[in-house]
């Protein structure tokens, strides 16, 4: 790290969704303990998204004069024979915030459960404008709402766990062998598509200098979030589970070993989302093609193979210098292993 510190052993690899600048972005992170940061965005991803920084105010902003909000109009075309289905990629429906299902998230605490109200944090004016603007857009769509809520806590510690389990990555990649054609579609709202149970929304409750707020919709964060969204997922895409589709959480991939047959798998899957209420993002699906990213695995008729920026990462990652730093390129590795011959004898 910057200052000299090792991160401790890596526990996992796993996407998650932020907020930069007011556009919502994805990147895969290590995760591992690294003291007193949340969460550090590398090089790779500086390299990717080349945002301007402005080392004096701690400010990030991007090139574009305007960046692209989800509630603008998606323009990019979907194929013709999925245009019935126009409904599932519209803005219209999509503004609108989601029903309540019996896949609501309950937040169950538990019984020595101790919550009290979060501090408040100092912030920098253009942090303070971040957190405004943010505020604004949550609430002109229902997705948060003012709050009389007693509490305003951290609940992760405090919340009984949900043990729903999310599936193994080689074992999805292993339901795709002798696959000819992919469609990978795109969620928009990702977690914030499934409500909070009626009843439990003053449990998220948070403070921040313009005001008490608490959500509506399951949060990024929350610690049952996965489990909740896998479970709801996996549950309307049931009878198409291994069949034509894997899903890891908003991670939809449609696959077929015939080309024919691949529009009505397709199909199938967008009817079942268009009567969930789930839409897609046009612009962000990839339709009937035969390569294409999944959890940052290239997939293609000819099998599966790693993303070039894995490789690099491997080849310069630093020299460890004691266990510490060992265990922590082998849990970053350990990502590779399908891909290396005698992975557990080398390592």
């Amino acid at each position: 790290m910057l200052d000299g510190s090792s991160p401790d052993l890596v526990t996992h690899y796993l996407k998650i969704e932020f907020i930069c600048e007011g556009q919502r972005l994805s990147q895969c992170f290590l995760i591992c303990p690294i003291r007193r940061h949340k969460a550090i965005l590398g090089k790779s991803w500086l390299t990717e998204e080349n945002p301007l920084i402005n080392w004096k105010t701690g400010s990030i902003q991007y090139k574009e004069a305007k960046i692209a909000d989800e509630q603008e109009a998606d323009n990019h075309p979907i194929p013709k024979e999925y245009a019935e289905f126009s409904k599932v990629f519209g803005e219209e429906e999509f503004n609108k915030l989601p029903p309540h299902r019996p896949y609501d998230i309950d937040i169950e605490l538990k019984e020595d459960a101790k919550l009290g109200h979060a501090p408040l944090y100092s912030m920098t004016p253009v942090e303070s404008k971040e957190l405004k603007d943010w505020l604004d857009k949550e609430l002109s769509q229902g997705k948060i709402t003012p709050s009389k809520s007693p509490i305003a806590s951290p609940l992760n510690k405090a919340t009984k766990k949900n043990s729903y389990p999310l599936p193994r990555q080689d074992d999805l990649l292993a339901k795709i062998q002798g696959a000819k054609i992919f469609t990978k579609l795109d969620l928009r709202w990702g977690y914030n598509n499934v409500r909070v149970k009626e009843g439990d929304e003053w449990k998220t409750a948070f403070r921040t200098k313009y005001g008490l707020f608490e959500t509506r919709v399951m949060p990024f964060g929350l610690t049952n979030t996965p489990a909740a969204f896998q479970h709801f997922m996996n549950d309307i895409l049931r009878d198409l589970l291994d069949v034509t589709v894997i899903v890891y959480l908003d991670n939809i991939l449609i696959f077929s070993e015939k080309t024919d047959e691949h529009p009505a798998h397709v199909k199938e899957v967008l009817r079942q989302l268009q009567e969930n209420q789930l839409f897609c993002k046009a612009s962000k699906c990839f339709f009937n093609t035969t390569t294409v990213e999944y959890l940052g695995i290239m997939i293609s008729p000819e099998g599966i193979s790693i993303k070039k920026g894995k490789v690099e990462a491997i080849q310069n990652w630093p020299t460890p210098r004691n266990c510490k730093q060992v265990q922590s390129f082998l849990g970053f590795a350990n990502f590779l292993r399908r891909f290396v011959p005698d992975f557990s004898k080398m390592s």
